[in-house]
């Protein structure tokens, strides 16, 4: 049975090495950290009161029927491993006036919220979900997980692109339709939750709102991690081996000459392991930048690797709290009063804000009261920040940006908060870079550009070198768990099935 390695156990990872386990290989999957998941890690936190549970990635899954069909290779039900249920709203958006929109629910829902804002905008609220659906249409359902390493499927939906108008931005899109400059903020901010700037990131993402639309929001009983260790059961299941506290620092691509497996990957501690198929989840540009020997780079990749243009950072405060706060929602995105300064400070000129905060905040315990001792609630607090290209010292700015961001809750959306923080803790974009192993400690790999789209992100096949394949948030068709686990889909149409002949794949 040839012997596949999967380097990096994020959702990615995870999926392809299911898939490749369906069709017959040996599989390893081989991670770093001391628990499968990647970004969607789970922290355990012990107090004096109890234990409060803390996701570090993913909150939310869409698109479910993605993690469904990874039970379905094996005649398994996901229902029988984890329990997902409902949100509503998706997300509460807080405006600097105080001011809130709940956004998602059905579209008599999304409508009554619209019109608290402008009751006018409902005709433009309608052709703006008409638009993202034919976005959708090609950009998800035919083309999500389909291999984009041929430069002839790229000239092939080129037309599709042009006429849905992929050369705007989210905003400009959204800005098309809506004229109200809150209901801009509220159909634009999507990309942000993949990498992406809304001013500059190809209006293709706005298909995120009808991918939404489409098959709502839901939440993991027991967090993220309890869908982690649902996929971790499957796995055992199925006799795929998890190596944890395996850290890869090279792939040594073999002769076919030579005979035997076509790569040997080293380990910082251990015996080379050899592998017939190696898939790599880990970060694309460090992949390349790191572990890849220098003459297997094509010359396009050695061009390219320095001008890529790298998503935000992310400044992560976890902390639980002695007392509930019944009114805060499920999900809290609290907006400061600039939008598109902001974005530009963070993006394009590596500047820290501490001031005019934008905050995407998770309450668990709104849905599952067990994620925190009984009358007590647990919080995840994610600040984009600029990731390490900018130079900052996190040493001295990450204590002063707990404080800001606490206040700054303070003031907002969680009033007496100083008062009843019993724990907590936080990480920056160096614990992205250490931990996660990704090139600048971004939190999404490289931006969502047009430029760095399709066939111009990382290609799932590894251009010239047989064997290697590559899944995850920079490769196509992008970040996001959705995105990620479409990565790992593509593999389908690339990789045969033990024994069959890789002429029997379907014609690309």
């Amino acid at each position: 049975m040839p012997r596949a390695l999967v380097i990096g156990a994020g959702f990615g990872g995870m999926a392809a090495a299911l898939r490749l386990r369906a069709k017959g290989y040996e599989v390893t999957i081989l991670d770093k950290q001391d628990q499968l998941g990647g970004r969607a890690y789970q922290y355990r936190r012990d107090t004096l009161l109890g234990t409060f549970v803390h996701d570090a990635g993913p909150t939310v899954i869409t698109a479910a029927f993605l993690i469904d069909e990874l039970y379905a290779l094996f005649g398994k039900h996901r229902e029988d491993y984890v329990k997902l249920v409902d949100l509503y709203p998706w997300y509460r958006i807080q405006f600097a006036d105080g001011s809130q929109f709940n956004y998602g629910g059905t579209l008599e829902q999304s409508e009554a919220e619209i019109r608290k804002i402008d009751p006018n905008a409902i005709e433009g609220f309608h052709k703006f979900l008409e638009h993202s659906r034919r976005i959708f249409d090609v950009g998800f359902t035919q083309l999500g997980a389909v291999p984009f390493h041929r430069l002839s499927s790229m000239l092939k939906c080129l037309p599709a692109m042009i006429r849905l108008q992929s050369y705007r931005s989210v905003w400009s899109l959204a800005s098309k339709y809506f004229k109200n400059e809150k209901l801009r903020r509220i159909f634009s901010f999507q990309p942000l939750l993949v990498g992406g700037n809304p001013f500059t990131t190809t209006s293709i993402y706005s298909l995120i709102f009808y991918l939404e639309r489409q098959w709502g929001l839901q939440f993991v009983m027991g967090g993220t991690g309890a869908l982690v260790a649902g996929l971790e059961r499957l796995m055992h299941e199925q006799g795929i081996e998890i190596r944890l506290g395996s850290e890869v620092t090279g792939i040594v691509p073999k002769s076919a000459a030579g005979g035997g497996e076509k790569f040997m990957v080293n380990l910082k501690h251990g015996a080379p392991l050899p592998a017939d198929l190696l898939v790599c989840n880990a970060d694309a540009p460090a992949v390349w930048t790191h572990l890849i020997p220098p003459k297997y780079r094509t010359m396009k990749s050695r061009f390219w690797l320095p001008r890529l243009k790298y998503s935000m950072g992310l400044f992560v405060l976890y902390f639980g709290t002695s007392r509930k706060f019944p009114g805060v929602a499920h999900h809290t995105i609290v907006l400061g009063e600039s939008y598109k300064e902001l974005l530009k400070r963070m993006f394009d000129r590596f500047e820290l804000e501490t001031k005019d905060l934008s905050i995407y905040l998770h309450r668990p315990t709104a849905t599952d009261p067990s994620m925190a001792p009984k009358g007590c609630d647990s919080f995840y607090c994610l600040v984009p920040v600029p990731n390490l290209q900018a130079k900052i010292d996190w040493a001295e700015w990450g204590p002063k940006l707990r404080l800001a961001t606490i206040e700054y809750l303070e003031r907002t959306a969680l009033p007496g908060l100083t008062e009843c923080i019993v724990d907590d803790f936080f990480v920056t974009p160096e614990h992205f870079q250490k931990n996660l192993n990704t090139l600048h400690g971004t939190g999404f790999s490289i931006q969502p550009l047009l430029s760095q789209s399709a066939w111009f992100r990382f290609h799932n096949k590894a251009p010239g070198i047989d064997g290697l394949y590559l899944v995850g948030a920079g490769t196509h068709p992008g970040a996001g768990v959705p995105g990620v686990l479409c990565s790992a889909k593509v593999l389908d149409q690339l990789v045969p099935a033990v024994g069959q002949s890789a002429s029997a794949r379907p014609a690309l």
